[in-house]
């Protein structure tokens, strides 16, 4: 028999239209296959409701077709059935696909679609909200709220938030309560990964593994305006775990206590929450259809990656100049110094 599957397309996710994208489903998915159907969302919360009619009625595959916000919403409703979650990446972060290495190439994607390759994969929950990449707080929920009010979607809108914003975020006190003990941090952000990334590229946690039963916490410390740029290269290279700024650790449950109400997110989704957070990991919660031709190394620097690069470069050759300055000055200084006190002792 052919296996039922939904697509659930958001119009308006993303930064591009998907006018074309139901033909494309029309003509890439193997029909021999599928019996497929394709609807619309009209409001926020209608993925979650059109997923959860196609989880009691027994539907073998829903595809979300759109951004990170749109995945949240219909992966949420299919936990712990037999209902699997694909994705079309429609969005301008798509970390959850990315993760997956699936294709953005639309094309490609439906062709991984197509070989129904089904895994049980662990999801995480905040505060009673399930996420399936991150949840945090600290900076990048701040950083995700101004995105959310700013209206306009986007990587160079993200950016604007992040260079705007960050020298003028304060850092906060968080105690962490898991299975080991309780641990307590001054932190620029502090964000639980069930995934490697935020998007777009950017691996808060360059290890995470959505199949190891395991959340990794990372917490950052807080780092100048000298340390920035080597913070963000590494977010993009892949290398953030390697950072001094950076400290981590797995776990499977975790209790932080911050010292005052605030913003947290999941999945990039803003929400005001108390001062107390509760984060746990549901392992092999939802069945997701993954890349079976999947490899790690063809992963190629996008745009962003690549300008970041650049841009630390150039910032690292200005270092440079400005650190021998300095060296310079301590030395004649220094030699100054022993002058004066040659003298004195004369």
């Amino acid at each position: 028999m052919k296996k039922k599957i939904l697509f659930i397309m958001n119009p308006i996710s993303g930064t591009a239209s998907k006018a074309a994208v139901p033909s494309l489903i029309d003509s890439v998915l193997d029909k021999e296959l599928f019996e497929y159907e394709i609807r619309m969302t009209e409001r926020a919360g209608h993925a979650s409701e059109i997923a959860t009619e196609a989880k009691n009625n027994h539907v073998d595959v829903v595809v979300a077709v759109g951004g990170d916000g749109t995945v949240n919403e219909v992966a949420r409703s299919l936990v712990h059935s037999d209902t699997a979650l694909g994705i079309l990446p429609c969005g301008s972060g798509n970390g959850l696909a990315r993760h997956l290495l699936l294709p953005m190439n639309l094309k490609k994607c439906i062709e991984v679609i197509n070989q129904c390759q089904i895994r049980d994969l662990d999801y995480g929950v905040i505060n009673d909200h399930p996420f399936f990449c991150t949840c945090g707080m600290g900076f990048d929920a701040f950083v995700s709220m101004k995105f959310a009010e700013s209206g306009k979607r986007g990587p160079i809108t993200y950016a604007e938030n992040i260079l705007r914003e960050g020298l003028k975020y304060k850092p906060e006190t968080y105690t962490l309560e898991d299975e080991t003990g309780t641990k307590q941090y001054k932190a620029f952000l502090i964000s639980c990964a069930n995934a490697s990334q935020y998007g777009n590229n950017a691996y808060i946690a360059p290890q995470a593994s959505m199949s190891d039963g395991l959340m990794d916490v990372v917490i950052m410390e807080p780092f100048d305006v000298i340390e920035a740029p080597q913070v963000s290269f590494d977010m993009f290279n892949k290398t953030l775990d390697k950072n001094s700024k950076i400290k981590s650790f797995r776990c499977k449950k975790l209790h932080i206590t911050r010292s005052q109400p605030g913003v947290i997110h999941y999945d990039g989704d803003p929400v005001m929450t108390g001062a107390e957070i509760d984060v746990h990991l549901e392992e092999k919660g939802i069945k997701m259809l993954v890349n079976p031709f999947a490899n790690k190394n063809d992963r190629k620097p996008n745009m962003i990656q690549s300008a970041f690069a650049d841009f630390f470069n150039d910032f690292n050759a200005v270092r440079d100049d400005i650190q021998k300055d300095i060296q310079r000055q301590s030395k004649r200084v220094e030699a100054i110094s022993k002058l004066v006190q040659k003298k004195l002792n004369l």
